[in-house]
Protein backbone atom coordinates (compact mmCIF):
# COMPACT_ATOMS: atom_id res chain seq x y z
CA UNK A 1 0.00 0.00 0.00
CA UNK A 2 1.32 3.41 -0.98
CA UNK A 3 0.92 6.59 1.03
CA UNK A 4 1.21 9.83 -0.93
CA UNK A 5 1.02 13.42 0.33
CA UNK A 6 1.77 15.29 -2.91
CA UNK A 7 -1.01 16.45 -5.27
CA UNK A 8 1.38 16.25 -8.21
CA UNK A 9 2.41 12.69 -7.39
CA UNK A 10 -1.08 11.30 -6.90
CA UNK A 11 -2.41 12.90 -10.07
CA UNK A 12 0.52 11.51 -12.08
CA UNK A 13 -0.11 8.03 -10.66
CA UNK A 14 -3.84 8.27 -11.39
CA UNK A 15 -3.14 9.35 -14.97
CA UNK A 16 -0.75 6.45 -15.43
CA UNK A 17 -3.36 3.96 -14.22
CA UNK A 18 -6.15 5.46 -16.33
CA UNK A 19 -3.94 5.27 -19.43
CA UNK A 20 -3.21 1.61 -18.72
CA UNK A 21 -6.95 0.89 -18.59
CA UNK A 22 -7.23 0.25 -14.86
CA UNK A 23 -10.42 1.35 -13.12
CA UNK A 24 -10.12 3.61 -10.07
CA UNK A 25 -12.29 4.04 -6.99
CA UNK A 26 -12.04 6.91 -4.52
CA UNK A 27 -13.21 6.76 -0.90
CA UNK A 28 -12.95 10.28 0.59
CA UNK A 29 -12.68 10.38 4.40
CA UNK A 30 -11.59 12.65 7.22
CA UNK A 31 -9.91 9.77 9.00
CA UNK A 32 -10.48 8.24 12.44
CA UNK A 33 -11.83 5.33 10.45
CA UNK A 34 -14.58 3.04 11.68
CA UNK A 35 -16.48 0.08 10.25
CA UNK A 36 -18.65 2.36 8.13
CA UNK A 37 -15.58 3.69 6.30
CA UNK A 38 -14.18 0.19 5.93
CA UNK A 39 -17.39 -1.00 4.30
CA UNK A 40 -16.99 1.74 1.68
CA UNK A 41 -13.48 0.44 1.01
CA UNK A 42 -14.65 -3.15 0.74
CA UNK A 43 -17.30 -2.16 -1.79
CA UNK A 44 -14.69 -0.24 -3.74
CA UNK A 45 -12.30 -3.21 -3.62
CA UNK A 46 -14.97 -5.46 -5.14
CA UNK A 47 -15.67 -2.99 -7.93
CA UNK A 48 -12.34 -1.66 -9.19
CA UNK A 49 -8.68 -2.33 -9.89
CA UNK A 50 -7.19 0.54 -7.87
CA UNK A 51 -8.68 1.72 -4.55
CA UNK A 52 -7.65 5.16 -3.33
CA UNK A 53 -8.62 6.43 0.13
CA UNK A 54 -8.14 10.07 1.02
CA UNK A 55 -7.61 11.04 4.66
CA UNK A 56 -7.92 14.78 5.10
CA UNK A 57 -9.59 16.85 7.82
CA UNK A 58 -10.80 19.61 5.54
CA UNK A 59 -10.55 22.99 7.31
CA UNK A 60 -12.81 24.87 4.90
CA UNK A 61 -15.90 22.80 5.79
CA UNK A 62 -15.69 23.67 9.50
CA UNK A 63 -17.36 26.78 10.89
CA UNK A 64 -15.60 29.18 13.31
CA UNK A 65 -17.03 27.53 16.44
CA UNK A 66 -16.86 23.92 15.24
CA UNK A 67 -14.51 21.09 16.20
CA UNK A 68 -11.69 21.40 13.65
CA UNK A 69 -8.91 21.41 16.25
CA UNK A 70 -10.45 18.66 18.39
CA UNK A 71 -11.69 16.44 15.55
CA UNK A 72 -10.41 12.92 16.38
CA UNK A 73 -7.33 11.82 14.45
CA UNK A 74 -5.38 8.55 14.33
CA UNK A 75 -3.37 8.39 11.12
CA UNK A 76 -1.27 5.41 12.17
CA UNK A 77 -4.35 3.38 13.08
CA UNK A 78 -6.12 4.51 9.91
CA UNK A 79 -3.26 3.35 7.68
CA UNK A 80 -3.28 -0.03 9.41
CA UNK A 81 -7.02 -0.45 8.78
CA UNK A 82 -6.66 0.58 5.13
CA UNK A 83 -3.87 -1.95 4.66
CA UNK A 84 -5.94 -4.74 6.23
CA UNK A 85 -8.91 -4.02 3.93
CA UNK A 86 -6.72 -4.09 0.83
CA UNK A 87 -6.52 -0.42 -0.12
CA UNK A 88 -3.88 0.31 -2.77
CA UNK A 89 -3.12 3.96 -2.05
CA UNK A 90 -3.84 6.42 0.75
CA UNK A 91 -3.71 10.14 -0.05
CA UNK A 92 -2.82 12.14 3.07
CA UNK A 93 -2.23 15.75 2.02
CA UNK A 94 -1.64 18.60 4.44
CA UNK A 95 -3.90 21.68 4.30
CA UNK A 96 -0.94 23.57 2.83
CA UNK A 97 -0.67 21.00 0.05
CA UNK A 98 -4.32 21.27 -0.98
CA UNK A 99 -4.68 25.01 -0.30
CA UNK A 100 -1.16 26.42 -0.84
CA UNK A 101 -0.05 29.66 0.81
CA UNK A 102 -3.62 30.60 1.71
CA UNK A 103 -3.88 31.78 -1.90
CA UNK A 104 -6.69 29.41 -2.84
CA UNK A 105 -9.38 31.58 -4.44
CA UNK A 106 -11.67 29.11 -6.21
CA UNK A 107 -14.65 27.35 -4.69
CA UNK A 108 -17.44 25.05 -5.88
CA UNK A 109 -20.92 25.64 -4.52
CA UNK A 110 -24.17 23.74 -5.07
CA UNK A 111 -27.21 25.89 -4.41
CA UNK A 112 -30.76 25.10 -3.30
CA UNK A 113 -30.19 21.52 -2.06
CA UNK A 114 -27.65 22.84 0.48
CA UNK A 115 -29.89 25.51 2.03
CA UNK A 116 -31.89 23.40 4.47
CA UNK A 117 -31.17 20.62 6.97
CA UNK A 118 -27.46 20.67 7.94
CA UNK A 119 -26.82 23.53 5.52
CA UNK A 120 -29.13 25.86 7.45
CA UNK A 121 -27.18 25.55 10.67
CA UNK A 122 -23.72 25.24 9.14
CA UNK A 123 -23.30 28.07 6.61
CA UNK A 124 -20.42 27.43 4.23
CA UNK A 125 -20.11 23.79 5.23
CA UNK A 126 -21.25 22.26 1.97
CA UNK A 127 -19.24 24.73 -0.10
CA UNK A 128 -16.19 23.40 1.73
CA UNK A 129 -17.28 19.82 1.04
CA UNK A 130 -17.95 20.30 -2.66
CA UNK A 131 -14.75 22.29 -3.16
CA UNK A 132 -12.51 19.65 -1.61
CA UNK A 133 -14.34 16.75 -3.28
CA UNK A 134 -13.97 18.47 -6.66
CA UNK A 135 -10.25 18.75 -6.04
CA UNK A 136 -10.03 15.11 -4.99
CA UNK A 137 -11.92 14.06 -8.13
CA UNK A 138 -9.47 15.99 -10.32
CA UNK A 139 -6.45 14.61 -8.47
CA UNK A 140 -7.45 10.94 -8.37
CA UNK A 141 -9.51 10.68 -11.59
CA UNK A 142 -11.86 7.98 -10.26
CA UNK A 143 -14.41 5.99 -12.21
CA UNK A 144 -16.36 5.49 -8.97
CA UNK A 145 -16.57 7.41 -5.69
CA UNK A 146 -18.06 5.84 -2.57
CA UNK A 147 -19.97 7.77 0.10
CA UNK A 148 -21.98 6.63 3.11
CA UNK A 149 -25.73 7.22 3.28
CA UNK A 150 -25.46 8.41 6.88
CA UNK A 151 -24.52 11.81 5.45
CA UNK A 152 -27.60 11.71 3.22
CA UNK A 153 -27.63 15.40 2.38
CA UNK A 154 -23.93 15.33 1.56
CA UNK A 155 -24.47 12.36 -0.75
CA UNK A 156 -27.32 14.20 -2.52
CA UNK A 157 -25.15 17.31 -2.88
CA UNK A 158 -22.24 15.34 -4.33
CA UNK A 159 -24.56 13.63 -6.81
CA UNK A 160 -25.96 17.00 -7.88
CA UNK A 161 -22.49 18.50 -8.28
CA UNK A 162 -21.25 15.48 -10.24
CA UNK A 163 -24.18 15.72 -12.63
CA UNK A 164 -24.04 19.50 -13.01
CA UNK A 165 -20.28 19.62 -13.66
CA UNK A 166 -20.28 16.51 -15.88
CA UNK A 167 -17.74 14.59 -13.85
CA UNK A 168 -17.47 11.16 -15.56
CA UNK A 169 -17.83 9.43 -12.20
CA UNK A 170 -20.44 7.08 -10.76
CA UNK A 171 -21.35 8.09 -7.21
CA UNK A 172 -22.05 4.98 -5.14
CA UNK A 173 -24.06 5.35 -1.94
CA UNK A 174 -23.50 2.70 0.74
CA UNK A 175 -26.12 2.00 3.45
CA UNK A 176 -25.53 3.13 7.03
CA UNK A 177 -23.49 0.83 9.25
CA UNK A 178 -24.83 0.76 12.79
CA UNK A 179 -23.89 -0.48 16.23
CA UNK A 180 -25.97 -3.39 17.55
CA UNK A 181 -28.22 -0.93 19.40
CA UNK A 182 -28.89 1.07 16.22
CA UNK A 183 -26.57 4.04 16.69
CA UNK A 184 -25.15 5.10 13.33
CA UNK A 185 -21.37 4.79 13.27
CA UNK A 186 -19.61 8.14 13.27
CA UNK A 187 -16.14 9.39 14.17
CA UNK A 188 -17.83 11.94 16.45
CA UNK A 189 -19.37 9.17 18.59
CA UNK A 190 -16.03 9.25 20.43
CA UNK A 191 -17.18 12.52 22.04
CA UNK A 192 -20.12 10.86 23.84
CA UNK A 193 -19.83 10.22 27.56
CA UNK A 194 -21.13 6.98 29.07
CA UNK A 195 -24.69 8.19 29.72
CA UNK A 196 -24.97 9.94 26.36
CA UNK A 197 -23.79 6.81 24.60
CA UNK A 198 -26.52 4.77 26.37
CA UNK A 199 -29.19 7.26 25.34
CA UNK A 200 -28.02 8.02 21.78
CA UNK A 201 -29.78 4.98 20.18
CA UNK A 202 -33.09 6.72 20.94
CA UNK A 203 -32.47 8.78 17.79
CA UNK A 204 -32.58 5.73 15.53
CA UNK A 205 -35.46 4.30 17.55
CA UNK A 206 -37.45 7.46 16.85
CA UNK A 207 -36.83 7.19 13.11
CA UNK A 208 -37.70 3.50 13.14
CA UNK A 209 -40.93 4.31 14.97
CA UNK A 210 -41.81 6.77 12.21
CA UNK A 211 -41.04 4.19 9.53
CA UNK A 212 -43.31 1.71 11.28
CA UNK A 213 -46.17 4.20 11.46
CA UNK A 214 -45.65 5.15 7.82
CA UNK A 215 -45.87 1.53 6.71
CA UNK A 216 -49.05 1.19 8.77
CA UNK A 217 -50.58 3.93 6.64
CA UNK A 218 -49.79 7.13 8.55
CA UNK A 219 -48.69 9.54 5.82
CA UNK A 220 -49.03 12.98 7.42
CA UNK A 221 -45.47 14.30 7.65
CA UNK A 222 -46.17 16.74 10.47
CA UNK A 223 -47.65 14.01 12.67
CA UNK A 224 -44.71 11.70 11.97
CA UNK A 225 -42.18 14.43 12.80
CA UNK A 226 -43.96 15.10 16.11
CA UNK A 227 -43.84 11.38 16.94
CA UNK A 228 -40.08 11.31 16.36
CA UNK A 229 -39.44 14.45 18.42
CA UNK A 230 -41.59 13.22 21.30
CA UNK A 231 -39.75 9.90 21.42
CA UNK A 232 -36.32 11.57 21.51
CA UNK A 233 -37.37 13.99 24.27
CA UNK A 234 -38.90 11.19 26.34
CA UNK A 235 -35.93 8.82 26.06
CA UNK A 236 -32.97 11.20 26.36
CA UNK A 237 -32.42 12.82 29.74
CA UNK A 238 -28.92 14.16 29.04
CA UNK A 239 -28.65 17.74 27.75
CA UNK A 240 -30.13 17.44 24.28
CA UNK A 241 -31.19 19.80 21.51
CA UNK A 242 -33.08 18.67 18.42
CA UNK A 243 -31.60 20.78 15.65
CA UNK A 244 -34.08 19.49 13.09
CA UNK A 245 -36.32 16.59 12.17
CA UNK A 246 -37.67 16.80 8.63
CA UNK A 247 -39.29 14.53 6.09
CA UNK A 248 -38.10 15.30 2.58
CA UNK A 249 -38.39 14.01 -0.94
CA UNK A 250 -35.73 11.36 -1.35
CA UNK A 251 -34.14 12.76 -4.51
CA UNK A 252 -33.95 16.55 -4.14
CA UNK A 253 -34.55 16.89 -0.37
CA UNK A 254 -37.48 19.27 -0.78
CA UNK A 255 -39.31 19.29 2.56
CA UNK A 256 -42.69 17.56 2.55
CA UNK A 257 -45.43 19.40 4.42
CA UNK A 258 -48.58 17.34 4.60
CA UNK A 259 -49.18 14.02 2.89
CA UNK A 260 -46.25 11.89 1.74
CA UNK A 261 -47.04 10.78 -1.80
CA UNK A 262 -43.69 9.54 -3.11
CA UNK A 263 -40.26 8.27 -2.06
CA UNK A 264 -39.24 10.09 1.10
CA UNK A 265 -36.59 10.17 3.80
CA UNK A 266 -36.74 11.34 7.41
CA UNK A 267 -33.59 13.14 8.53
CA UNK A 268 -32.50 14.49 11.88
CA UNK A 269 -29.63 16.26 13.60
CA UNK A 270 -29.47 16.12 17.39
CA UNK A 271 -26.94 17.73 19.71
CA UNK A 272 -26.36 15.34 22.59
CA UNK A 273 -24.09 17.08 25.07
CA UNK A 274 -21.31 18.49 22.90
CA UNK A 275 -21.80 15.91 20.17
CA UNK A 276 -23.74 16.58 16.99
CA UNK A 277 -25.33 13.37 15.71
CA UNK A 278 -27.08 12.97 12.37
CA UNK A 279 -29.18 10.08 11.13
CA UNK A 280 -31.79 9.28 8.52
CA UNK A 281 -34.11 6.53 7.39
CA UNK A 282 -35.70 6.12 3.99
CA UNK A 283 -39.46 5.63 4.05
Amino acid sequence: MLQIESCREIQALALKNRRSGRSIALVPTMGFLHEGHLELMRRARQRTDLVIVSIFVNPIQFGPNEDLDSYPRDLEGDLKKCREVGVDLVFTPTPEELYPDNAFQTSVEVEKITRGLCGAGRPGHFKGVTTVVSKLFNLTLPDYAFFGEKDYQQLAVIRRMTADLNFPIEIVGVPIIREEDGLALSSRNAYLNEQERREAPAIHQALSRVAGLFHQGVSDSEKLVREAADHIRQQITSPCEIEYIKICQADDLEEINGEITGPAVILTAVRLGRTRLIDNLQL
